[in-house]
């Protein structure tokens, strides 16, 4: 079996890319796609997604269970759901954004809008993702290189960024003859397409260059079920500590990315900026990872994601006090905020196998998958909230969604600015105290972790 390397990193980061080419564009512009293009009020999308967080509570354990209880074949217990689903998650993600959609009666629209969000979202991505995410656990059992893998896998949701934050804005808005009006054009669908192939390739990327190295025989794990390993969870303080940090990082992290483009397109009415501060956020998360690495070895996940975001709430509080009103500035002191924000979501993967080792230390069963697919659902509530309180959000401000492009009154995008700096500079303090006062894993922590596995297993 060949040693780890870059071919890993490579691969893993390949994987989060095919996975963010829809699930960024989903996250951000899927609400822009239902109000805009199909008319539906923000309300109702609201609701959409938190009835998905629902039915994702079932099938999002029962994955975890699936690959935890199957046995592994040949080529990994994990990489063949990769290969197995790429096909089905691509057709549903291009599902999702059919502008003729727009011809049906409203009743014939949420059918369709349920149908195709939960078949996404809730069956085919969660197939693919639950797995994908444990696999990180198997590839290697190093600490630091398990952050490495981390900080690559978020280089891939930065590359996904790019292409759809930067990119996306100068394909599907254009300005009216005036030139000061923004207005959504009918480009979802061929963008879609194009998504959907770069979508397959990076599956296959990702299948082919990682290794599963790490083969565990959990002797609960033909035999356990859900509620024994629920049970084992609720002892693990690190789990529940890093799912209420994700919980609050996504809503503010995803709310804000909802609100920036009604900001930027209704506050500031300026495409060019609202591509700008999409590429700006990716560029910060790429200039630290090449220092996420020697920063966990110096002072610690922990230790330096709470400080980080610390300051990024700082920042954000900075704006709203400011209330500006150039755009450019605006994305400026966007640049630092991201800055926080960013050193934890590279190191934030890492943070899910030291949680996974946690529980093996102390408690004396593993149960990757169902333990990645708690939190993955812990954070899908996170976007859940961030999508229902977005669309809530616009409705309780006043915003008009309509089909043709209603310019909205001044009381209206005024208070779009202060939703989209206030609300984050509150969450992100919110997560930063989470981080420093009760999540337990302290690099010294981990390292002690580390040794009582090594232990038991050179025991056993």
């Amino acid at each position: 079996m060949k040693k780890f390397g870059l071919s890993d990193k490579l691969g893993y980061m390949f994987g989060d890319l095919g996975n963010d080419f829809f699930f960024i564009l989903a996250s951000s512009y899927l609400i822009v796609f239902y109000t805009k293009v199909l008319g539906i009020a923000g309300s109702v999308v609201g609701t959409l997604f938190l009835v998905a967080r629902f039915v994702d509570a079932f099938t999002d354990v029962t994955m975890g269970r699936i690959v935890d209880t199957t046995k592994p074949k040949k080529n990994g217990r994990f990489r063949p759901w990769i290969r197995r689903m790429a096909i089905p998650v691509v057709l549903a993600g291009i599902f999702m954004f059919i502008p003729a959609a727009k011809n049906l009666p409203y009743w014939g629209k949420l059918i369709y809008i349920y149908v195709s969000y939960l078949l996404w979202g809730s069956v085919c991505y969660t197939a693919i993702n639950i797995p994908y995410g444990s696999m990180a656990s198997v590839i290697t059992d190093d600490p630091v290189e398990r952050t490495s893998l981390s900080t690559f896998r978020s280089i891939g949701a930065a590359i996904a960024g790019v292409a759809v934050s930067a990119g996306v804005p100068q394909i599907i808005y254009t300005y009216d003859n005036q030139g000061n009006q923004l207005i959504l054009g009918d480009r979802f669908l061929p963008l879609t397409l194009v998504f959907g192939l770069m979508a397959l390739l990076c599956y296959w990327l990702c299948y082919s260059l990682t290794c599963e190295r790490i083969t565990i025989e959990n002797e609960t794990r033909e035999t356990s079920n859900f509620f024994v390993a629920l049970k084992n969870m609720a002892k693990n303080r690190a789990l529940w500590a890093l799912i209420a940090a994700a919980i609050v990082l996504l809503l503010s992290s995803l709310l804000s990315a909802s609100m920036n483009l009604y900001l930027f397109m209704d506050y500031f009415k300026n495409k060019e900026a609202m591509s700008v501060a999409g590429l700006l956020q990716t560029a910060c998360t790429l200039a630290l990872a090449p220092f996420s690495t020697t920063i966990t070895e110096k002072i610690g996940k922990k230790e330096a994601s709470g400080i980080a975001v610390l300051f990024a709430s700082g920042i954000y509080f900075l704006l709203f006090f400011l209330r500006l009103y150039n755009p450019w500035i605006f994305c400026l002191l966007l640049v630092f905020g991201n800055l926080g924000v960013g050193l934890f979501n590279l190191m934030i993967w890492a943070f899910i196998t030291d949680v996974i080792d946690h529980q093996e230390a102390h408690i004396g069963t593993r149960d990757d998958g169902t333990i990645y697919a708690v939190y993955s659902f812990a954070r899908k509530i996170g976007q859940a909230l961030a999508g229902g309180l977005g669309g809530y959000a616009l409705s309780i401000i006043g915003y008009v969604a309509s089909t043709e492009n209603v310019v909205q009154t001044t009381q209206v995008t005024n208070r779009i600015y202060t939703v989209s700096t206030l609300f984050p500079a509150i969450c992100y303090f919110v997560v930063a105290m989470i981080l420093i006062f009760f999540y337990p894993l302290s690099r010294k922590k981990i390292a002690e972790n580390r040794r009582l596995i090594e232990a038991r297993r050179h025991k056993n």
